[in-house]
This record gives C-alpha cells, sequence and structure tokens, in this order.
C-alpha cells in the first residue's frame, strides 16, 4: 500500500514539500551513527549521561506533583521517589562507569525476559497464528542477546549501551532517508 493511499491528498503534498529535510534528518542521524560506532566507550558515557539527565528531570517533576497532593502520605512517597531520581542521576554523572555496568546488566535481564515471553507467546499461539514461527525466532535472537551480553557483563557493559545508540541511530537515520524519498515519489 501506497503512502498516499493512507493518508489525505493535502498532507502528502505538505510532506512532499518537506521530503528533503528528512532526507537530511536522516543522513544526520546515520553520521551521528556512525560517528557513536566508532568510539563506542564516549557513546555509552553519553547514553547514561542522557538517562541520568532524564532521572534528575523525573525526580524534579515528581517533587513538584508531591506538593500537589493533597494526603500526606501520597506527599512523602512521591517526595521520596522524586528525591531518589534525582540522586540516582547524580550518581550515574559522578560515576558513569559503574551506572553503564548496572544499565547493561538490566538491559541484559530485560532482554532474556522479553525473548522468553515471546518464545512462549509464539509457541501458545501456535494453533491461532500462521506466524507463530517468526514470533517465536524473533523470541530466541531476543533471548541469545540478552545471554551473549549477560555473558560478556561487566566487561562489555563499557560499549553496550554505545552500541545499541549507534545501532538505533543508524537505523533510525536510514529509516528517515527511506521515508523522505518514499514521500517525494508519492503519488498526490
Amino acid at each position: 500500500m501506497a503512502i498516499s493511499d493512507q493518508m489525505p491528498q493535502g498532507d502528502v503534498a505538505a510532506l512532499r514539500s518537506k521530503w528533503g529535510w528528512f532526507v537530511l534528518l536522516g543522513v544526520a542521524l546515520t553520521v551521528l551513527g556512525i560517528v557513536a560506532a566508532g568510539n563506542l566507550m564516549i557513546a555509552t558515557v553519553a547514553s547514561v549521561y542522557f538517562v541520568g539527565w532524564l532521572m534528575i528531570l523525573a525526580g524534579v517533576f515528581e517533587i513538584i506533583h508531591a506538593f500537589g497532593i493533597k494526603n500526606w502520605g501520597g506527599f512523602l512517597l512521591w517526595l521520596l521517589g522524586g528525591v531518589l531520581y534525582i540522586v540516582a542521576g547524580f550518581l550515574a554523572f559522578s560515576n558513569p562507569l559503574l551506572a553503564s555496568a548496572i544499565l547493561t546488566l538490566f538491559l541484559a535481564a530485560s532482554l532474556v525476559a522479553s525473548g522468553l515471553m515471546r518464545i512462549w507467546m509464539g509457541i501458545k499461539g501456535r494453533g491461532l497464528l500462521s506466524s507463530w514461527g517468526w514470533i517465536v525466532a524473533a523470541g530466541v535472537v531476543t533471548l541469545l542477546a540478552g545471554i551473549v551480553i549477560a555473558i560478556g557483563w561487566p566487561v562489555n557493559s563499557l560499549i553496550v549501551l554505545g552500541a545499541f545508540l549507534a545501532i538505533d541511530l543508524i537505523f533510525q537515520g536510514i529509516s528517515y532517508i527511506a521515508f523522505g524519498f518514499g514521500v517525494k515519489n508519492a503519488n498526490a
């Protein structure tokens, strides 16, 4: 199905006029991904700093929200949660290598759990879904990725987050480039 079949004509024309910006964004993201892939340790530290900033911001918002809570029990829980988020954010800044090790371990555990869940869902849907094998295959790949990361932990924690960032930037870039050229060639 073409892009133009899914959108009103005015939207396609508006997107088509901006196709170059999508391509430019895609090129920029691809270049950033290649730069990140060139130095995975710096990309890992940048990822940890980004997570640290997100935790600090989340903590500030939780503290602000705490003052909007009417009962004191809720106030204290939100306040404590906000303070802990801020402390964790500052700890990520003070020791990014330890933070990357912890985040990498959580990533490995999440991939293992997600892989097992996908395998289980695929097997459970064997009689219902014709694509159950793809679900199981995706689960196996995810499970294996988690196991490989866990086996290499904590040494690989210096590069894993940076590698995920680099791969994501490259794929996002390629997606925007493809989208930009797809919009350019869409029938209005």
